[in-house]
């Protein structure tokens, strides 16, 4: 697979196989990884990986503490504003109507919203921390290393889901990980193969054109 092929395939998987991906693939993905862009080579990023038991009493473990908890940043802006707004909207309609639940379906799509905490049923998963004290150019930095390595999973025939979700259970993860207070928590990303007959993973995501973000001076 070369790089374009690993771009457009790239997308975000809510259903995965339970086939097991082992650990020596995960650490081969990550030492890959790290060899993303970093401002003046300081490498922000910090890892926690769960798979096979660790998966297990992980989501055990979420199955006795609070839902949801207050994020420590906004994962959107407040108000957003056009064209991001209709777009973030449009992606959610699309996702509900390959599932089949309507609008009016509240409960319908909280049970799918709900299958974050299961990872959307994938065998690994990574936890990505950055020191509290790190600015803005560090977690450009930490986007990059996260696209890396969802690009070197697709080139393995994996998929990924990178999930801000796990803003908004960061201290049980802090807990369960053993992440220290200078650590903060920006996304887990569930790992794993896509099933081929889930319809939610037929979901293509709009891009907007070209002209609409770029300006030639």
């Amino acid at each position: 697979m070369n790089v374009s092929e690993a771009v457009a395939t790239r997308k975000s998987i809510r259903a995965f196989l339970p086939n097991p991906v082992p650990d020596d693939v995960i650490r081969a993905l990550l030492a890959g990884a790290a060899r993303a862009p970093s401002g003046g080579n300081v490498q922000p990023w910090r890892i926690y990986v769960v798979n096979g038991d660790s998966m297990d009493d992980l989501l055990t473990y979420l199955d006795g503490c609070e839902p949801v908890e207050e994020p420590e940043y906004e994962i959107y802006p407040q108000g957003l504003w056009e064209p991001h707004r209709t777009a973030r909207f449009e992606l959610g309609e699309q996702m509900y109507s390959l599932l089949g639940v309507p609008r009016e379906d509240k409960e319908g799509r909280l049970r799918q919203f709900a299958r974050n905490a299961r990872f959307f049923n994938a065998p690994a998963a990574i936890f990505t921390f950055i020191d509290r004290r790190f600015g803005p150019p560090q977690w450009s930095d930490l986007g990059m290393f996260l696209q890396t390595f969802m690009l070197l999973a697709r080139e393995l025939g994996l998929h990924t889901c990178p999930q801000e979700y796990w803003s908004t259970r960061h201290g049980a993860i802090s807990r369960f990980v053993g992440a220290p207070e200078n650590e903060m928590l920006f996304c887990g990303m569930a790992i794993g193969q896509a099933d081929p007959e889930a319809p939610v993973n037929g979901l293509e995501s709009e891009r907007l054109a070209v002209d609409e973000f770029a300006v030639w001076i």
